[in-house]
């Protein structure tokens, strides 16, 4: 089959030109060449040639051992860098992850018979545009179907990240998953337990950053993988909720995340995570003859907090998620005084408050009921802007004085002692922000000795 590729950079064609002209095969290959293929933006592309590591450097003059044990250099080529790989077989994959041994091969379409999905086992040829699909990949493309290569069991055998991966590619693909591949996912649990926390984080991190991460998550679900990777968040499935929710709890929190209006996906993950403390904490109340889930965002926070270090997010990621999700339950009443607002931003922190709001947002979007949350949510904005919370004295380093004016004043030397001044200001200057005067803190802080 002939095909013109889009977006095939011109310093990738000129490398495939010098590896033939050497005497060897030079194909496209991987998720660049699929991406092209569909009409998405390739990210990085890959090549896959009959030349040897030792003979690619005899081509190239820049050329970087990056995995060579498994045939694999990066080309530094015109300004760019590329990955080549020499055909290869591989052997079994005792950890799950990479295989224990490579043999080399002599032709593309063996080289193609060892990947996971038919959609990245199509190879081209930048001289000629022929596409080698052996196993129907571009027809899957056009059909928006992912189907492994050959036995969908042993491809998730072999490789224990490639079942999540799968459900990564329902959404960052837009694809749905070939009935028998999804089928095969179950019977590879123990090769996806070998899978490292950080690489089971990173697909997260893929499928969040989708325009619609959904399907990854419904994926992971029906699958089995959710209950292995975060069984707290699985267990919303099927945990029914009070009269002002329409769906149950899982159903929930994919309908928020769906309706996020924002991309950052450490904010997305604060989404996914809002309700995971709900199935602990839920409680039937006689009396309205209806459940409750008080205190689910505490215990929410501390699901969180535990699975984020478990799966080696940043220690700022993981301040940030349990921070918006111990803060997410909240409703603003007309009645609040000023001071009581400014407290509200104090403890959300000014620096958070966009990112709660966001996801205050996603969570009235998500219950499926009509409700007046949005229009309170705006009235609070307005509130806050009209008092300038935002400006206000919301931390101690805001305050007109400082830590070495408490123990001037006081006459002491570093200590708790000195916050706790601080703090004890900070809660005067919250009520009336008046006070924050050099002049009168300083007197506050010699009324103290």
């Amino acid at each position: 089959m002939v095909q013109e590729v889009p977006h095939v950079p011109q310093a990738l064609r000129d490398l495939c030109s010098k590896l033939v002209a050497a005497g060897h095969q030079a194909w496209v290959v991987g998720g660049g060449l699929r991406d092209a293929i569909i009409g998405r933006e390739p990210g990085d592309w890959d090549v896959a040639t009959s030349a040897r590591p030792e003979e690619m450097k005899k081509v190239f003059p820049r050329v970087i051992p990056t995995g060579i044990a498994h045939g694999t250099v990066t080309v530094l080529h015109a300004g760019s860098q590329f990955e080549v790989t020499t055909f290869r077989g591989e052997g079994a994959y005792t950890d799950g992850r990479r295989p224990d041994s490579v043999t080399f091969v002599g032709t593309i379409d063996e080289d193609l018979a060892r990947r996971d999905f038919t959609v990245n086992a199509m190879a081209w040829d930048p001289r000629t545009g022929e596409l080698r699909d052996p196993f129907g990949g571009r027809a899957d493309a056009d059909a928006k179907i992912l189907r492994a290569v050959g036995d969908a069991g042993e491809r998730f055998s072999e490789d224990g990240l490639r079942a999540l991966r799968a459900c990564r590619f329902a959404a960052t693909l837009a694809f749905e998953i070939e009935p028998e591949t999804f089928a095969a996912i179950p019977g590879a649990m123990d090769t996806f337990r070998k899978v490292s926390h950080e690489r089971v984080r990173d697909e997260w991190v893929k499928a969040l950053g989708a325009p619609r991460p959904a399907p990854a998550f419904r994926a992971m679900l029906g699958s089995g993988l959710l209950a292995e990777i975060c069984p707290e968040l699985a267990a919303g499935a099927g945990c029914e909720q009070n009269k002002w929710h329409a769906y149950d709890v899982f159903d929930h929190t994919m309908a928020c995340l769906d309706a996020c209006r924002s991309p950052d996906v450490v904010l997305r993950l604060a989404v996914v995570l809002h309700d995971v403390g709900k199935p602990a904490a839920r409680k039937k109340d006689p009396a309205k003859d209806d459940w409750t889930f008080h205190g689910h965002e505490i215990v929410g926070g501390e699901i969180a907090d535990r699975w984020m270090s478990e799966y080696r997010w940043s220690n700022d990621e993981r301040v940030r998620v349990v921070h918006l999700i111990r803060e997410h339950v909240f409703r603003y009443e007309p009645e609040w005084s000023d001071s009581a607002v400014r407290r509200f931003v104090r403890r959300v922190g000014p620096a958070h408050l966009e990112d709660l709001f966001l996801l205050h947002e996603a969570d009235v979007g998500g219950k499926g009921m009509e409700c007046d949350s949005l229009q309170i949510l705006a009235l609070l904005r307005e509130r806050i802007s009209a008092i300038g919370a935002t400006d206000a004295a919301l931390t101690t380093k805001a305050l007109a004085v400082d830590g070495k004016d408490v123990m001037r004043e006081l006459q002491i030397a570093p200590s708790r002692r000195v916050g706790e001044v601080l703090e004890a200001l900070l809660e005067i200057v919250v009520e009336d922000p008046a006070q924050n005067d050099r002049e009168l803190l300083v007197a506050r802080i010699r009324a103290m000795r």
